[in-house]
């Protein structure tokens, strides 16, 4: 009997430190970024793509052109 009590209190209590520490992810905005310049066709779609990403997380996308070298990118 002890040991039952003891288990429905671990699961109970294992349950709200869980509840309590669920966050919505993302937690930030989520940068997109475009590795051409800006006011071609890829931003126009770039553009269109994140707003409509956007609506599912609920998140604002954050779209950033990056051009230059022919669409090659460093890494950051």
């Amino acid at each position: 009997m002890r040991k039952r009590i003891l288990a429905a209190s671990f699961i109970a209590s294992l349950a709200t430190i869980l509840s309590a520490s669920a966050r919505t992810f993302p937690t930030r905005s989520i940068t997109m970024v475009i590795p051409f310049a800006a006011g071609g066709p890829t931003h126009v779609l770039g553009r269109v793509v994140g707003q409509r990403m956007g609506e599912i997380p609920g998140q604002q996308i954050v779209i950033e052109n990056i051009g230059g070298a022919g669409g090659l990118q460093a890494r950051r």
